[in-house]
């Protein structure tokens, strides 16, 4: 599948044509929460988001409206990723995206040795439906064999408890650090001896996603939380502990849309969240991730699109997994997201969980495009599809 080449510039240009939804269209409702009945939405900062100036490594990236897709049935095998498929896969991925004939020339135009490189993974639906490790380890090789010391990757989440559960320790990965913002100590308590929450020296009170709605939680969720409110603080590993980050989202459905790039990072990243999926779920996707933190900081996203869900996630339903056999690569994580949602739709379409797919249920990303992170527009992705089987 391919379509129309869209560069950088050309991105930008049409972005002044106006021609965007506005940010304010109406997002489907997260699973487990009720649809919102009026087009009425919360105040919110995002203006606040243009304030700091772009870079060269603002969303979306050196290769606006490009993805660069990898297929392979033989990347699964009695049910486990053959680690050596992923890499070879991931490697595919990264030579059409750049051009480049040379692997490490390819993650030498997003990385270089000396800069502190967080790779994004999402462990949130426990060990059976984690960013793989055959993946992550993947990365990191190549990672490694481009010149960036062990020394200085990061390994991040929001909850470093969900991290350990899944095996990303720094016992199985030696010499790279494991961070979360949400933590307990080797007692099980969120708190220290006084009483203040781990959660909070984590996060950086000068970054903040700000919304006109309040959160309210009780004993048990606030540690999950860190702090209620109508401000969402961004974490201290993306204000602070990287220099770039590199997303790797699993391919997961969240009701009738998909939870992907930018979802792992925005509700990965900030939090007061609870309070955000009623009404703001596809706001935050896409608000959250215009900000500098990630804005300037996300150079690339590889979608571990391996083992996934078509239904009941974000969570792990055993009876919805299903194996997409796929890896994606691209910087534009609006693009992405798109591919991946179409992906998503046609499975459970597919599967006869529902009959077509619903303009309201990716509406986050023509929210992301008209924030000038990315192209949301089917027709104007360039899709490159490789299969190696």
């Amino acid at each position: 599948m391919s379509k129309t080449p869209f560069s950088r510039r050309r991105f930008f240009k049409v972005l002044g044509t106006g021609s965007l939804v506005v940010a304010g269209a109406p997002a489907a409702a997260a699973p487990g929460v009720p649809a919102v009945q009026d087009n009425k939405k919360p105040d919110t900062n995002i203006a606040d988001a243009s304030e700091v100036p772009r870079n060269k490594n603002s969303m979306p990236g050196k290769y606006p409206g490009k993805v660069s897709r990898v297929i392979s049935s033989s990347a699964i095998k009695d049910n486990q990723i053959i680690e050596d498929q992923a890499y070879l896969m991931i490697e595919k991925a990264m030579l059409d995206l750049t051009g480049e004939k040379r692997l490490k020339k390819a993650w030498r135009k997003f990385v270089s040795p000396g800069e502190k490189i967080g790779l994004k993974v999402n462990p949130v639906a426990g060990k059976t439906l984690t960013t793989s490790h055959a993946v992550t380890r993947s990365i990191i090789k190549q990672l490694e064999e481009s010149g960036i010391d062990r020394n200085d990757i990061i390994i991040w989440d929001r909850r470093l408890m969900q991290l350990h559960e899944t095996g990303y320790t720094e016992e199985n990965y030696p010499g790279i650090k494991v961070m979360g913002t949400e933590q307990k100590d080797e007692e099980g308590s969120f708190y220290d001896a006084d009483g203040k929450l781990y959660g909070e020296k984590m996060i950086d009170k000068d970054w903040y996603y700000w919304a006109d709605v309040e959160g309210e939680y009780d004993e048990y969720t606030i540690p999950y939380m860190v702090n209620g409110g109508k401000y969402s603080y961004f974490s201290k590993i993306v204000t602070k502990e990287v220099d770039k980050i590199i997303n790797v989202p699993i391919l997961k459905n969240a009701g009738a849309t998909v939870t992907n790039a930018m979802k792992n990072l925005a509700y990965g990243s900030v939090t007061n969240t609870g309070r955000l999926h009623a009404k703001l779920w596809g706001e935050t996707c896409a608000h959250v991730c215009a900000f500098a933190p990630l804005r300037d900081k996300v150079v690339l996203n590889i979608v571990d699109g391996l083992k996934g869900c078509f239904n009941g996630g974000p969570g792990a339903n055993p009876q919805f997994f299903c194996n997409y056999n796929t890896i994606m690569a691209g910087t534009d994580p609006v693009a992405i997201d798109r591919i991946a949602h179409e992906i998503v739709v046609a499975k459970r379409i597919e599967e006869g969980i529902q009959k077509e797919d619903n303009p309201r249920a990716s509406a986050f990303l023509d929210i992301a495009e008209s924030l000038e992170l990315g192209i949301s527009r089917s027709e104007m992705i360039e899709v490159n599809e490789i299969n190696i089987s």
